[in-house]
């Protein structure tokens, strides 16, 4: 591949045959699951993968959820992610690479892998050059929705917490590095705690903390303000419309958020971990018609909630640069009138659009307009 060493990625790239959409092109990957080398061309503002279960959907849809930061649609260990050719076999190197295309454009060539005897250390490219994987959230947004995600109001707060984050990055591109950041400094914060340590380094520590503490609280305030109106704009059905809430764990103000740690030194030592803070936060979603919590909804309405939220976040994203929209399974598990309204609702978003099934009869309102391949045994070929 073109942007990684010891690897073949092609070199030129097509331009989606949907002209307004900005989205992804010439995605190329190489031994990545069951993929030994695939290459989806010629790409469009809907894009399916049909196949039997096991095929290697899924997988393609998490090699594009890799095109940004953290660890994918599925959350695997980097180890995971590599094909062996035998079984016994050292996981071999993995390369994702794609195009990115603006009104048929292409703006640029981003990419992610590993190298051997690196196996568990990701690597980024971006027009051949290395970068950091925090920095492709800004050049492309991604959001998904899995089957996995179904549980997501049942889940613990912590789950709910990694759902907003992962939408944050459509406002704040460094939003995962605060994070990342703010863990590391508690992490610190509670082995000072633990050992003793020097009160003046503490007190350097908690200054780290609430300064990070402070702007990812910030962003989620704002991403879920944002959600608010977008959701509002949207009809209340077919999808039920939810209500969302963001719940601070701790003080907005970081100077505020910097006395709390202060002051809850001795309690947080004997909890083994800090009580306040960003790391507390919560999400709290009803369904708005009835103010019932997300939780005691039906699987149906859950599922429905969760469909208005990312068709919300799509519209977010898609502003100012390429935007992905990722669905696993979606299309096979509603009825045909929220079936149609989905297909309605994203083909007038800005975001290309990637959904998985296992055949095609779903997908009749958009078979004329969409690309299709067919996927079979890690290879995917144009229907």
């Amino acid at each position: 591949m073109g942007d990684f060493p010891n690897h073949t990625l092609a070199k030129s790239v097509s331009c989606a045959n949907r002209q307004k959409a900005m989205g992804l092109s010439r995605i190329s990957l190489e031994n990545f699951r069951n993929h030994a080398a695939t290459t989806l061309s010629e790409t469009a503002h809907f894009n399916l993968l049909v196949g039997e279960n096991g095929a290697g959907k899924t997988n393609l849809l998490e090699a594009l959820s890799l095109l940004g930061p953290g660890r994918g649609l599925r959350r695997a260990n980097l180890g995971d992610l590599a094909r062996k050719a035998a079984p016994g076999d050292a996981p071999l190197p993995f390369a994702i690479g794609a195009s990115l295309t603006e009104a048929g454009t292409v703006s640029a060539r981003i990419g992610t892998f590993t190298e051997a005897g690196q196996p568990a250390r990701r690597l980024v490219r971006v027009n051949g050059a290395a970068a950091s994987a925090s920095s492709l959230a800004e050049w492309l947004a991604l959001s998904w929705l899995t089957p996995a995600m179904d549980g997501l109001f049942t889940d613990s707060a912590g789950a709910r917490r990694r759902f907003m984050d992962r939408m944050a990055l459509a406002i704040a591109p460094d939003h995962a590095r605060r994070v990342n950041a703010l863990e590391t400094a508690l992490r610190e914060r509670g082995r000072l705690l633990e050992n003793g340590g020097d009160p003046r380094w503490m007190d350097a520590i908690e200054a780290q903390a609430a300064d990070h503490g402070a702007a990812v609280t910030r962003t989620r305030a704002a991403l879920v303000a944002r959600l608010v109106d977008e959701l509002s704009a949207l009809p209340p059905e077919p999808f039920a419309r939810p209500a969302l809430t963001y719940r601070p764990g701790g003080p907005l103000d970081e100077t505020a958020l910097r006395a709390e740690l202060a002051r809850n030194r001795p309690r947080d030592r004997a909890a083994g971990r800090a009580l306040t803070g960003p790391q507390r936060d919560e999400l709290e979603v009803l369904m708005a018609t009835t103010h019932q919590p997300a939780a005691a909804c039906s699987t149906g309405e859950q599922k429905a909630m969760l469909i208005a939220i990312t068709l919300a976040h799509g519209i977010l994203a898609s502003a100012g640069r390429p935007s992905v929209l990722l669905l696993d399974e979606v299309a096979a598990h509603l009825d045909p009138v929220r079936r149609t309204e989905l297909f309605r609702r994203l083909r007038e978003g800005a975001a290309q659009v990637w959904m998985t099934g296992t055949e095609l009869a779903p997908f009749d309102a958009i078979r004329n307009e969409a690309a299709i391949w067919r996927v079979s045994g890690g290879s995917a070929e144009r229907v």
